[in-house]
């Protein structure tokens, strides 16, 4: 297949190889652009033309499952367009099964497909996180995915011991909402806690009320730090002090009775 001028600079623009290597790989590959792109990746020629300093805040998620386990993957595309794309999404769902299956090690068995990508795609496309559950015998299980405009970008795993997979179900539902930061307040970092309570003991006091009374409203607004729904982009506090979003008049730890959250790992586009 003969190839033009043009063919060379569309090649060079995708891949930032020089004129002789691009019309080099269109001569081995009989003029085949996708073919060409490939012959430069497996011999080294090809790079990512700066791409990686450019900001990848768009992207999928996928939801893969092998058995009991399951796992959720990240893959970072600059533009929503290049993350709702056939190849994109087919991509990101070929490393969710295969990190669900073999462990999170295994995204980097389809790297060559993801160099490919790169290349035909000209954007700076990396894998983000990289979460997998595979819960424990008899403990509930379940996986949700948030799908928007064909592709997933919210995804949550639960495990929790003492209760079914529909409490599971329930959990991971508030937690795609909520946004937690950490399970528990004890996990919350010390520093962090002591500097909340200087700004609301300020705060409160500023407002004029009784320095005796001062502890006591700070405990209680404190409480209220500690359980906060957060919004995109500023998580939530202590899940199982967050209002139940099934049931806001009791605590997500209420909601639970008997049964404890094991683990839990969200991933979110951006």
């Amino acid at each position: 297949m003969a190839f033009s001028a043009q063919d060379v600079k569309k090649l060079r623009d995708a891949t930032g190889v020089g004129m002789m290597d691009a019309k080099k790989a269109l001569t081995e590959t009989d003029g085949d652009m996708d073919a060409a792109a490939k012959w430069l990746l497996e011999n080294g020629l090809a790079k990512a033309a700066g791409r990686t300093d450019r900001e990848n805040s768009e992207g999928a998620v996928a939801l893969g499952r092998a058995g009991r386990a399951a796992a959720l993957v990240e893959l970072k595309s600059e533009t929503d367009f290049v993350a709702k794309s056939p190849d994109f999404v087919a991509l990101v769902q070929a490393m969710a099964d295969a990190a669900a299956a073999d462990g999170e090690s295994a995204v980097d068995t389809l790297k060559a497909r993801l160099d490919e990508l790169i290349i035909s795609l000209k954007e700076n496309i990396a894998v983000g996180r990289v979460e997998r559950i595979d819960p424990a015998e008899g403990n509930g299980f379940d996986a949700y995915l948030h799908i928007q405009n064909g592709r997933g970008v919210n995804g949550v795993l639960v495990e929790i011991a003492g209760g079914d997979d529909a409490l599971a179900h329930e959990v991971a539902l508030h937690i795609s909402f909520s946004r937690p930061s950490v399970l528990s307040k004890d996990e919350v970092p010390a520093a962090e806690v002591a500097e909340q309570r200087s700004v609301l003991e300020n705060a409160t006091r500023n407002e004029g009320k009784p320095e005796a009374a001062l502890p006591k409203i700070v405990e209680g607004k404190l409480g209220g730090w500690f359980k906060r729904v957060g919004q995109k982009g500023e998580p939530g506090g202590a899940l199982l002090e967050q209002p139940w979003v099934h049931d806001e008049k009791q605590s997500v730890q209420q909601a639970l009775g008997g049964a404890s959250i094991v683990r839990y790992a969200q991933v979110e586009i951006g």
